[in-house]
């Protein structure tokens, strides 16, 4: 079975939660295995006691209901000690790049933790998968390591089966390699995310919209016409992880005005 070449520890990981939407919706079960380059393999599992009602709809995809959760620490609780157990890491997972790392950065900011994963690598094997046939994580578990997935959307089976799945991969399509950073390079956008949540992206190294009226259209430009979209977007239903990145550009913005 092939598997990766590590330089530093990788943590694959996956999360249940009450949604999808980072800027509302909380974590209430996470799942991270850490593999090290020395072969060693850590786990760390929590139910999360999100402090708000799951909704019956997202109970209904992974079984977590409000009684099973009602004693679990709540986020907070935990996020230092989860922070420091994933400092220096690369990242993991199935669908990890789009929902899980925004997810769980934004309740890492939410808990008063800063964070910066900007050197981090990021392997998604869902993007490997869909690159080459277009399936969920239980079809690629079947087709590529043949088996089924017992407990779907339990974090720990997700987690774990995301593992398999990367690995059966990297043995099927030996051409890919199994060094980490070329791997992160191929599966990259061709334009990176300037914050998590994908509503501005990088383009020739500086930060554009990517959704709403100003799509398409350099932050800072947006900034200086319309002074306004700045102050809406903090009171708006945004991300803390995205109002974190703009006020980064305004602040910049504002120093090198200062410097003229």
């Amino acid at each position: 079975m092939a598997q990766l070449n590590l330089k530093r520890p990788i943590v694959f990981f996956d999360l249940e939660t009450t949604g999808t939407n980072p800027a509302k919706d909380r974590i209430i079960e996470i799942a991270l295995v850490k593999l090290s380059p020395e072969g060693n393999r850590d786990t760390w599992i929590k139910r999360i006691n999100p402090g708000i009602p799951i909704p019956a709809e997202a109970t209904a995809v992974h079984g977590i209901t409000d009684a099973d959760v009602k004693d679990a620490p709540e986020f907070r609780q935990i996020a230092k000690e989860l922070s420091i157990w994933l400092r220096g890491c690369d990242f993991g997972g199935y669908n990890c790049a789009r929902f899980d790392l925004p997810m769980l950065v934004e309740e890492l900011l939410r808990a008063g933790v800063q964070v910066d994963f900007s050197n981090a690598r990021t392997i998604d094997a869902q993007k490997i998968f869909f690159m080459m046939a277009q399936r969920n994580l239980s079809a690629a578990y079947k087709f590529f390591c043949n088996k089924t997935l017992e407990n779907a959307h339990s974090a720990e089976a997700d987690t774990l089966a995301s593992i398999e799945v990367l690995e059966a991969q990297l043995d099927r399509y030996q051409e890919l390699g199994t060094d980490v950073e070329k791997l992160h390079q191929l599966l990259a956008d061709a334009d990176p995310s300037f914050d998590y949540a994908r509503t501005m992206i990088l383009k020739k190294g500086a930060p554009y919209f990517n959704i709403g009226k100003h799509k398409g259209q350099k932050v800072e430009e947006v900034f200086t016409k319309d002074p306004s979209y700045y102050d809406w977007m903090m009171r708006a239903d945004f991300s803390l992880d995205t109002k974190q990145k703009i006020s980064e550009v305004l602040n910049k913005m504002k120093l090198a005005k200062l410097q003229k």
